[in-house]
């Protein structure tokens, strides 16, 4: 049995929790709604830099208190930055939720951001900057963003550049925190074998001393396409190609998520069936459709030797060009079964169900709802995936290409394969 609740506090800070009471665990967490797109561009990575920085002490505990306090009763905690949130969590046993709860609030709330640490993360970030640019199959995607959304910070990389994170200033992180961990912008969402009026109660007195909700701007994808190249000495050759997709909110959303299943999403799909499989031409290669709060980005992604980049493109556009004439019933039906199976075996795990409540109330404002998901899913089919095939493939293209390159297509060319 489960049972999802929302209490929202008169502050406005939403708390919802996902009961299972025959778990012997829980997972709780933080979710701001905010991340790389709210920064100003000249702060570029302050999102993740804050991230990291929570850990690192508070007015009553240090880094090390943190992390040992954690470990001592087998708890686990994490972190992510992403392009429109920020989450902070834990996973641990039930009895360790008062303590889990407490460390969590106390990190969003009372984090001192001390300057030798500033100092000492910034290293970090600077390492983790140049990790990605070592890693070819990362890099692409941060180009390809830019070049989807140029001059916009939803493009920007989320770790940010070096010579930003270099620049840095404690002010800057400072300030990020008071504009956007904030009531209004704050979810706190909890899973597994807990009480929800007890939950209420313990969260709603730990979390009084959040900043006042500030106006913040109101932020409009700007969705161009483009070309990006960059020629390097790699011993593959690494590209995305892309069209505008959807939003999380659009009523096609689930549509574009089974056609990037039905394309691209497994062994089964046709990318992999005819690219890999059949003609030997990659090693990697896959759909997918990442959707924003306004926007979204369906895309596919390929990594090849440079000798096989004059075949695999034209292909790719040909397998563009004949989904919608020939989907079929049994692809769609797949599509449903993987997508139901991916929903229903994640609900096992209860930081998935914490995540999924916290993510569908930061951009729907509504309660997440499985069985509903569940019907929705069911109800797709042909004509849905053909019409949502229609509406994607027909806008224009965004590739960023990074390697030895030199034998691909020019972006004219491709774009003209895929409009003949």
């Amino acid at each position: 049995m489960t049972q999802i609740q929302k209490t929202t506090l008169p502050s406005g800070l939403q708390i919802i929790t996902d009961t299972a009471p025959d778990m012997h665990s829980v997972a709780v967490g933080i979710w701001a709604g905010v991340g790389t797109r709210h920064e100003d561009m000249v702060h570029n990575g302050a999102a993740h830099m804050v991230e990291h920085m929570l850990f690192k002490g508070t007015k009553k505990r240090t880094a090390q208190n943190i992390a040992e306090i954690t470990e001592n009763v087998g708890a686990s905690m994490n972190a992510y930055t992403s392009r429109e949130m920020t989450s902070y969590h834990m996973r641990g046993l039930k009895d360790d939720l008062p303590l889990m709860i407490d460390v969590l609030s106390d990190m969003y709330q009372h984090s001192t951001l001390p300057d030798e640490e500033v100092e000492r993360e910034r290293e970090v970030i600077l390492q983790e900057i140049g990790m990605c640019n070592d890693t070819p199959d990362d890099l692409v995607f941060d180009h390809y963003y830019e070049t989807a959304y140029p001059d916009q910070a939803l493009g920007a990389p989320i770790l940010g550049t070096s010579e930003i994170i270099s620049n840095m200033k404690k002010e800057t992180l400072q300030a990020h925190i008071k504009a956007h961990y904030t009531p209004k912008h704050t979810v706190i969402s909890a899973a597994g074998n807990l009480d929800h009026n007890e939950f209420v109660e313990r969260t709603s007195a730990l979390f009084s001393a959040l900043p006042s909700d500030q106006p913040r701007p109101d932020l409009t994808a700007n969705y161009r396409g483009g070309d990006h190249r960059i020629e390097k000495d790699l011993e593959q050759a690494h590209f995305v190609l892309g069209f505008q997709g959807l939003a999380k909110t659009d009523d096609d959303y689930y549509a574009a998520q089974a056609l990037a299943t039905i394309f691209g999403g497994g062994m089964s799909s046709r990318l992999f069936q005819e690219i890999r499989e059949k003609r030997g031409l990659v090693y990697s290669i896959y759909a997918f459709h990442s959707a924003h709060i306004d926007d979204g980005q369906f895309g596919i992604y390929a990594g090849t030797g440079p000798d096989k980049l004059t075949e695999i493109m034209p292909v790719i556009c040909e397998e563009v060009q004949k989904l919608a004439a020939t989907l079929t019933e049994e692809e769609v039906t797949r599509a449903r079964t993987q997508m139901k199976a991916s929903l229903l075996m994640g609900r096992e795990s209860m930081m998935r169900r914490a995540d999924q409540q916290a993510r569908h109330t930061l951009v729907k404002d509504t309660v997440f709802d499985p069985d509903a998901l569940a019907a929705r899913i069911d109800a797709l089919n042909v004509d849905a995936v053909k019409n949502v095939a229609g509406r994607i493939f027909k806008g224009p293209v965004t590739l960023a290409a990074l390697g030895p390159v030199d034998n691909l297509e020019s972006y004219d060319e491709i774009s003209a394969r895929l409009k003949a």
